[in-house]
């Protein structure tokens, strides 16, 4: 119930959804409404209602008929943890999603969590486990690409989550991925440093290059839409 309270309240206070229950399944529209936001719903999730009304370009009317709902005997809300991270994709889809997409922004921010992984693991294979640097740095990168599809496969593409084996067929396509965008970063960076800029410049720059190559070509094959 709290749950469910609290996506409600993000809901009408982020996307300024005002009926008391975007969050309901039970509801009707108009066709001609459909047509109206069918080309900028988001698609995220299963909260279709506030999809709609958070795609309307102008002020959605609408009639509120009260219902009571009786207490559940059975089952357990739907509202999970999985789902609720859905609907924070959408709040944020919706929000600055015009921007820049919000799969992007998850895919940037784990592969934060993949860089801190690496310098872990290759700060304790190299300085404690005294491993030569070419197997720590090896190591070090197979594990943060591990880390890195693995949470990507659970949030950043959580609607097309990789199971059984295709989850390991996608494993070896985003290896293969992140291999190509880490040398594409290398060759830029080493080209830009060059010809004198800034290190952390160069290196900012191709780290970016190399980012938005591994979530376009990430986002067509590995976890390809259906």
């Amino acid at each position: 119930v709290k749950m469910s309270r609290l996506a409600t309240v993000l809901g009408q206070k982020l996307l300024g959804v005002k009926t008391s229950d975007p969050m309901s399944g039970f509801f009707v529209f108009t066709r001609s409404f459909f047509y109206e936001v069918v080309r900028n719903l988001s698609g995220k999730g299963f909260k279709i209602l506030l999809d709609m009304m958070a795609s309307c370009k102008r002020e959605v009317k609408f009639a509120e008929v009260p219902y009571d709902m009786r207490a559940r005997h059975q089952g357990q809300s739907k509202l999970d943890s999985v789902v609720l991270w859905e609907y924070m994709l959408l709040l944020v889809e919706k929000t600055i999603g015009k921007y820049i997409p919000v799969r992007f922004i998850f895919f940037v921010l784990i592969g934060i969590l993949g860089a801190l992984s690496h310098l872990l693991v290759l700060g304790t294979a190299f300085k404690v486990l005294e491993l030569p640097f070419s197997t720590a740095q090896a190591a070090a990168i197979i594990v943060a690409m591990t880390i890195n599809f693995f949470f990507d496969n659970m949030f950043t593409y959580a609607d097309r989550r990789l199971r059984g084996k295709a989850l390991w067929r996608g494993l070896a396509i985003f290896y293969l991925v992140c291999s190509t965008g880490a040398l594409i970063n290398l060759i830029i960076s080493n080209y830009l440093f060059d010809y004198h800029l800034p290190w952390y410049v160069a290196g900012l720059i191709g780290a970016g290059i190399g980012a938005v190559w591994n979530y376009s070509i990430s986002t067509h094959y590995t976890w390809k839409a259906d």
